[in-house]
């Protein structure tokens, strides 16, 4: 038998749009991720405006507003922050310049009562961020390795003590002694020595009204010194009683840092 021959397969002249369809999609694709990318977010762009329109109002008790983009929802937050200065610190608050004033009103009170022990070298009145720092020398408080107070030195630390009863700021009494040693049945080191004499001058403030629950009596024997032990003038002035009155009510004034050398102490 005579074999069958095979039609003839016409040539296929639309292949290409199997290719231009491939083409069009990626090219859709493409088209869809550019406009994603390029939609504003509605949220994040009124944040911005408004941050903007805050800053540029130049008002002192403006807020500047950041962008914080919630990790779970994916959605901005409104983050506020208080507006800095030219030099990047925060604009004081009413209340912190309130206090401010304040002390700086009580240092000067101070100052004039204690004048005269000040104008003899006796009495240095101090004032920085941590409050107000008096520093009364030995001399005009106690006998050589004694602790109690000399009767000449009471009106003047009644005078102190009315004047800080009527605030509520902590008190830290810092007892300090030079490098000599001291060895009596009483005070077997200059540790005991010092305790002892700001364990005094607390008593003192406890009797004009202070409440006791806003002092502390620390001493620091020989290890505090702002001169050095080795000439006369300078252990003079390493024994001495400091009257730290704390800037700011904490509940444990213990626990804060020392500040011996008062470096940050500024000017009346």
């Amino acid at each position: 038998m005579a074999r069958r021959k095979r039609p003839e397969e016409h040539e296929n002249h639309e292949r290409w749009l199997v290719s231009y369809a491939d083409f069009i999609t990626l090219l859709f694709a493409f088209f869809v991720v550019m406009y994603a990318i390029s939609s504003v977010n509605e949220g994040k762009y009124r944040v911005l405006s408004d941050s903007l329109i805050t800053a540029f109002r130049n008002d002192p008790a403006a807020q500047v507003a950041t962008i914080r983009v919630d990790q779970a929802q994916g959605q901005p937050k409104r983050i506020v922050q208080p507006l800095k200065s030219q030099t990047g610190s925060p604009t004081p608050s009413p209340a912190l310049e309130e206090e401010t004033r304040r002390m700086r009103g009580m240092a000067g009170s101070l100052r004039t009562t204690l004048g005269p022990l000040i104008n003899q070298g006796k009495v240095r009145v101090t004032q920085s961020k941590r409050g107000i720092a008096v520093e009364i020398a030995d001399s005009v408080l106690f006998q050589t390795a004694k602790a109690d107070l000399q009767p000449q030195s009471v009106a003047a630390l009644t005078a102190v003590a009315r004047l800080v009863s009527q605030t509520d700021n902590l008190i830290q009494v810092e007892g300090h002694t030079d490098n000599q040693p001291i060895n009596s049945l009483q005070y077997p080191s200059n540790w005991e020595l010092s305790a002892a004499r700001a364990a005094s001058v607390v008593r003192l403030f406890a009797d004009e009204n202070v409440a006791p629950q806003r002092m502390v009596a620390i001493g620091y024997g020989e290890y505090r010194p702002v001169e050095s032990n080795d000439s006369d003038a300078g252990r003079a002035r390493n024994r001495r009683v400091t009257l730290n009155i704390l800037a700011d009510n904490r509940d444990d004034v213990s626990v804060l840092p020392p500040d011996p050398h008062h470096q940050a102490a500024s000017a009346p």
